[in-house]
């Protein structure tokens, strides 16, 4: 009963909103009593929570996995990371949404229990783009902090475009954002 809580509230957050979903709207779209909610949540907040450690933690079991790979140069690691980012919100559609949209209204307490995580998947990136410049791999002048936040925005947003049946896959998504990051826009007689 638990995951279906957590499903249907996943749901319900996605369409209606975090605010305007009300326990009652969860457990009567399930046809159960609030008492059998509260038997596995203390707070709607606590759902959501729930829902959010769920998608960071398995984008952090990801990461850590791609870090860990020796095989795999300062340009392969993070193509694999951006790769991962994007990927990871097709197979997790409704969870990415409720995970990017809803992160604001999470408690102060949440919210000191969660930015650790946020910041350890931004700071892994930050350390392959310095490393890389540091190997002379990446230019030296970049501000790898500002780069880094602009990966993070370009990747995240994806879940509000991204149409799994489109004509583009996510793999191939992540590669055209790897090709911009790493090679821009411009041919190369405009590149001042």
């Amino acid at each position: 009963m638990k995951e279906e809580i957590i499903k249907t509230s996943i749901q319900l957050f996605e369409q209606q909103g975090f605010i305007e979903t009300s326990i009652r709207d969860i457990v009567q779209t399930l046809g159960v009593t609030k008492g059998t909610f509260y038997y596995y949540f203390n707070s709607k907040e606590q759902v959501l929570m729930t829902i959010h450690s769920s998608y960071i933690d398995n984008v952090l079991e990801q990461q850590k996995a791609i870090l860990k790979n020796k095989n795999l140069s300062h340009v392969e690691k993070l193509h694999q990371l951006i790769d991962m980012l994007i990927t990871n919100i097709s197979p997790r559609g409704q969870s990415a949404r409720v995970f990017f949209r809803e992160f604001r209204h999470l408690s102060e307490s949440h919210l000191n229990e969660v930015r650790p995580k946020r910041d350890e998947i931004r700071n892994a990136i930050e350390k392959v783009i310095i490393d890389g410049m540091q190997a002379g791999v990446f230019r030296s002048n970049l501000q790898p902090d500002i780069i880094t936040l602009g990966i993070l925005g370009a990747c995240n947003w994806t879940y509000q475009w991204f149409n799994p049946e489109g004509k583009t896959s996510d793999k191939e998504v992540a590669s055209i954002y790897v090709d911009m990051i790493l090679n821009g826009i411009s041919t190369e007689q405009n590149k001042e």
